[in-house]
């Protein structure tokens, strides 16, 4: 018998993660959340995605489970994760606020309260500049996962950094570098890159270090 395959192995993992978050936060009862689990995942599987995939979307719910702690509602978090990149084409900027809005779409019709399902949205639009307020206590668990990457060890960073170029292979590579040392260097201008007490911590040093690292790349 053959070994399993590991990324169907993920995808099985995910979507009875994603069923049991929405279940937990809606209740019991129709529709099936299996349907919207296949849906979103199809999505994340599209073909012109090379770091924003599945992967990336259990590695940002995975954090999510490390900071959960400093949440207020961590399951509506954890479906923030699920949509705040669900609609993704790098050559195209609003993808963050059709994101929020196939989440209002999709979470309504699932039976997620109204309350909650602006929750979701507002979550996913925070994604665009992951510039959580002071007390947003869900903002910042949900914005610290997602730019937990900066912090991996060098591998890690270095295969970030190539699946990001993939992404953006269309951009000319002087301009992509431009842009690039741009965005790293408004990240490097932040007073602080995480919020979490943890993400503190554990994360900041080692992702100033890898951006600087990066950004010092470029420029020479």
């Amino acid at each position: 018998m053959p070994a399993p395959d590991p990324s169907d192995l993920r995808d099985r993992d995910l979507r009875d993660r994603f069923a049991a978050t929405l279940l937990a936060v809606r209740g019991e009862g129709p529709p099936d959340p299996y349907v919207y689990a296949d849906d979103l995942l199809a999505r994340w599987a599209e073909p012109q995605r090379r770091y924003h995939t599945t992967a990336h979307l259990l590695a940002v719910l995975d954090h999510i489970d490390t900071l959960a702690e400093y949440a207020d509602d961590p399951d509506v978090v954890r479906l923030a994760a699920w949509f705040h990149d669900a609609v993704y084409r790098p050559d195209r900027s609003e993808n963050e606020e059709r994101s929020a809005r196939l989440a209002e779409r999709a979470l309504s019709e699932a039976g997620l309260s109204d309350t909650r399902t602006r929750e979701v949205a507002r979550l996913v639009r925070l994604t665009t500049t992951h510039a959580a307020a002071p007390g947003d206590r869900d903002g910042a668990v949900l914005c610290d996962a997602d730019l937990a990457i900066l912090a991996s060890a060098q591998d890690a960073y270095a295969a970030y950094q190539s699946a990001v170029r993939e992404e953006y292979g269309f951009v000319p590579d002087a301009e992509f570098r431009a842009g690039r040392a741009a965005v790293l260097e408004q990240l490097l201008a932040l007073p602080g890159l995480f919020r979490t007490p943890h993400a503190v911590r554990e994360w900041e040093h080692r992702a100033r270090h890898n951006l600087t690292t990066e950004l010092d790349a470029l420029r020479a």
